[in-house]
């Protein structure tokens, strides 16, 4: 039995991972901004936690703290959405896209990290995705942030090259879950408005046949129970997962938008 911290536990593939993890036996700290969003399930202790408030993240993690007393997972999930043209993308959207996708994350890194560091041993994985790699249209800040993510992320993971800790980069690819539901979006202007909704048709119609977020939390629950976690992994459908990255990681810039347009249909 283990002791995990999980943001965004109340839906999609927070949710999924959770139900797993307790039907496995395992003490989940399950975060939300609305407690009453998160089930009530046995071995689950909802934890409210605002990823845009800095306070928020750390009052909630050393409260989750002291009531387990340690930790040996942390999982950072929870995430939010903005669809637009990157031109007219207020900055301030943009700045609230890293605080709850970057910053907030990497509070969450330091706070467990010390924790573990002291007790010599954890996991942690940070949900970024596969739009880190292979960006959507219209998701600038989106797709920036799970980079920026990723990259930190890596970086950690050379800094803690000889210690007993591991990190993981978990990118999944298209999920179905309610994700697109929460979306915010920005006015339509006339210069995008046609190619912005055909990307959303196609967002869309990819998310309806993609693979439901169990495939994330049987992954998940793989990592936690790995000796030597990998230290990145892309989850989905074989495509996307698997063919696409490779292919793409090749290929030169120029061919690579050139393929994202035509996926796109822009």
């Amino acid at each position: 039995m283990k002791r995990i911290f999980i943001t965004g536990a109340s839906s999609g593939i927070g949710l999924a991972i959770a139900k797993l993890l307790v039907a496995e036996g395992h003490e989940v700290w399950g975060t939300s901004r609305n407690l009453e969003r998160v089930p009530k399930m046995p071995r689950c202790h909802p934890m409210r936690l605002d990823l845009t408030d800095p306070l928020s993240i750390e009052q909630a993690f050393n409260a989750a703290l002291a009531e387990a007393r340690y930790f040996d997972v942390l999982i950072n999930n929870a995430g939010a959405g903005h669809f637009g043209a990157a031109e007219f993308l207020p900055v301030k959207t943009i700045a609230s896209q890293f605080q709850i996708l970057v910053f907030g994350q990497i509070q969450l890194m330091q706070l467990a990290l010390r924790h573990m560091q002291a007790r010599g041993d954890g996991l942690i994985i940070n949900v970024s995705s596969l739009a880190s790699r292979l960006p959507v249209p219209f998701m600038a800040a989106y797709n920036s942030a799970k980079a920026a993510l990723a990259a930190f992320t890596m970086s950690i993971q050379l800094e803690l090259a000889h210690s007993p800790l591991h990190i993981v980069d978990l990118q999944p690819a298209d999920i179905s879950t309610e994700f697109n539901e929460r979306v915010r979006k920005t006015n339509k202007t006339d210069r995008y408005e046609a190619r912005i909704t055909k990307t959303w048709e196609i967002v869309e119609r990819n998310m309806k046949k993609a693979p439901s977020p169990d495939l994330v939390a049987r992954h998940v629950l793989k990592l936690i129970d790995a000796v030597h976690p990998p230290p990145q992994i892309t989850v989905g459908n074989v495509f996307e997962s698997k063919i696409a990255p490779l292919i793409f990681r090749f290929l030169p810039q120029r061919v690579r938008l050139w393929g994202l347009r035509r996926y796109y249909e822009i």
